[in-house]
């Protein structure tokens, strides 16, 4: 209800609002929210991980979870009917798990097997469904009407979701949180020295990063498509 009401009071934004940001308002005071969390909390913590881990280890855990994510991009690459990124899916997650231990050796990237990351987010942008407004979410940060409406089966479809007992499964998710977090501290350095406005620099970029700005979904057989380091 509270955010039924943050997000009615966001519509009240000036003649000059982002056409695709109309809970501005709401959303620059999530943004602050995210931003003391992460200054107290999450920045600090990431900072030790960081300097107390190894490279080594550290690439070894972001390949671990980049493996995961490739068994969920399977899905949505069929779902999309993107043959041959499904199949590149498809065997990236069985060379990885198999013959990187578990993923923790991106083995499939050595032999030359693309990673295509999907989500269904772009799924629901690729039949069609459009963006909707910008939205940060509480901790999670920018998403869209779409890409919030599909978090649910987005965290179903994350095999770290379906570890057991739950004490494995969130130590996981803190693992991967901090792990994300700790290989953006020079970006979002730069992004604070450099962006006058950081919020619409943010926001703009993961439009962009999300196509929206391109017209969304249903082109190019590569529409839509995230980045490799998103």
């Amino acid at each position: 209800m509270a955010l039924a009401l943050a997000l009615l009071a966001g519509c009240a934004s000036g003649p000059n609002a982002h056409p695709q940001d109309p809970f501005e308002p709401y959303n620059r005071g999530m943004t602050q929210f995210n931003d003391g969390v992460d200054r107290v909390l999450v920045k600090p913590v990431s900072q030790v991980y960081r300097d107390a881990v190894p490279q080594l280890l550290r690439t070894g855990v972001g390949n671990f979870f980049a493996n995961l994510g490739d068994a969920w991009s399977f899905v949505n690459n069929v779902l999309q009917w993107r043959g041959q990124a499904a199949a590149d899916s498809l065997a990236r997650f069985g060379i990885n798990t198999f013959i990187g231990i578990g993923g923790v050796f991106d083995v499939a990237s050595e032999a030359g097997v693309a990673r295509h990351k999907q989500d269904f987010g772009l799924t629901l942008a690729r039949w069609g469904v459009p963006a909707g407004p910008y939205l940060v979410l509480p901790l999670l940060g920018p998403s869209t009407l779409r890409d919030t409406a599909a978090l649910p089966l987005d965290t179903w479809g994350d095999l770290a979701w379906h570890a057991d007992p739950v004490s494995v499964r969130n130590s996981l998710y803190a693992l991967r949180f901090v792990d994300r977090r700790a290989s953006l501290l020079g970006a979002s350095a730069l992004r604070d020295a450099a962006a006058l406005d950081p919020y619409s620099f943010t926001r703009d970029v993961y439009l962009g990063l999300r196509n929206d700005a391109a017209g969304g979904a249903g082109g190019d057989a590569d529409e839509g498509k995230l980045p490799e380091d998103y």
